[in-house]
């Protein structure tokens, strides 16, 4: 005899839902299919790819390398995975920065291609009319707010 469980998927909604009783929600990241498998059936409420994929799956010093295609690659293979969990997808270096016109398609690939839940951008005052675009659509933003994980190299004149 099986026994069949219905597993609740995680909505934009039930976060808001979370926070307005004050649950704790829970995030971890995962980059590829047996990690999102893991990190769903643990329970989290929200998996992130993350652009640190680029340093823990590809190996670079930074983040800004990875792809748009990379990103929609590894976003792909967690959304195969999950059952429960809502999927956040980073928009990589490049994606959003300075074209809210850019923001959107970058954004839409992301939904479409990788069949992802929502999308998330770094920064503040300066991506606003990206992020507003994006909400326009439809699209669910996660945004990340604080100092942002990018590392600032200043070159100084050696004598």
């Amino acid at each position: 005899m099986s026994t069949h469980v219905e597993v609740k998927r995680v909505t934009t909604h039930t976060l808001l839902e979370m926070k307005a009783r004050g649950e704790k929600i829970s995030m971890l990241t995962a980059y590829d299919y047996t990690m999102g498998r893991i990190v769903d059936q643990a329970g989290m409420d929200v998996i992130l790819v993350g652009d640190s994929a680029s340093n823990v799956m590809a190996g670079h010093e930074t983040t800004v390398p990875i792809t748009l295609d990379q990103m929609i690659y590894h976003a792909a293979s967690v959304i195969r995975a999950i059952k429960r969990s809502l999927v956040v997808v980073d928009l990589p270096f490049g994606a959003y920065q300075g074209d809210s016109k850019e923001a959107l398609r970058s954004a839409i690939r992301i939904m479409k291609e990788a069949e992802a839940h929502s999308v998330k951008l770094e920064g503040g005052r300066e991506i606003i009319e990206s992020v507003n675009r994006i909400l326009s659509a439809g699209i669910p933003v996660m945004g990340h707010l604080g100092l942002t994980p990018r590392v600032s190299i200043s070159l100084e004149r050696t004598p």
